[in-house]
């Protein structure tokens, strides 16, 4: 297990500050040694989650052009035929898959390709899970043409927590299957829309790897 870039920053923040409060406890303040002592204990947890937060595994990725991966860890919430308005103007079907804070949160490229679009609209922070939060919320669009010439658009999607995306491509670049393009803190989810006669591989409420389930099918 390795710590993800985007995590570095913050956990030396958080370890300063921290430290600082147990200091200012413990010997400026003088609190009895049993407050302070909780106090730390509560600190020393919360750096833990932090640091989970920020994990990033390494593992064997199982290309195929065919199959389309999760490209995050969660819980699949949408499966549905939806008119996509942003770069297709046409029918799609979708996929969402949200990150709770226990998730990793690395966002993976769900096919290899080359990427013909990507934007980034500033936005709202209602919460992951509402209705508009896919047209409304910050948020990143990248779509991948495969070389079967078959294009997947996903979207990165900020929530009532999660008000910081990363994204690491830009049109013209060539991703590989499962390769990292981007990064949400502290959870959302991501949305993935494919041709309507692709098979979809999950249900309601599966739970899904980043990189590792195959969540769909291409024709």
């Amino acid at each position: 297990m390795t710590l993800h870039k985007e995590g570095k920053k913050i956990l030396f923040i958080a370890l300063i500050v921290f430290a600082a409060i147990f200091y200012l406890l413990e010997y400026v303040i003088v609190t009895p040694s049993w407050l302070s002592n909780s106090v730390l204990g509560l600190l020393i947890i919360f750096y833990l989650l932090i640091l989970q937060f920020f994990r990033s595994p390494k593992f064997v990725i199982n290309t195929n052009e065919k199959h389309v991966l999760a490209p995050a860890d969660g819980k699949v919430v949408v499966i549905e035929d939806t008119e996509e308005t942003e770069y297709f103007n046409e029918k799609r079907k979708q996929i969402s898959i949200f990150m709770s804070p226990v998730n990793v949160h690395v966002n993976r490229s769900p096919v290899s390709g080359v990427v013909k679009f990507c934007k980034y609209h500033a936005g709202k922070y209602l919460v992951a899970w509402h209705p508009k939060s896919s047209t409304e919320n910050e948020r990143t669009t990248i779509v991948v043409e495969n070389g079967g010439g078959v294009q997947v658009l996903f979207r990165q999607i900020a929530g009532a927590v999660a008000r910081r995306i990363k994204w690491y491509v830009k049109e013209g670049d060539v991703v590989e299957q499962g390769g990292e393009f981007g990064f949400i803190k502290f959870g959302s989810r991501v949305d993935v829309f494919l041709p309507l006669d692709a098979k979809i591989n999950v249900d309601i409420g599966d739970k899904t790897k980043g990189g590792r389930t195959i969540i769909a099918e291409l024709p």
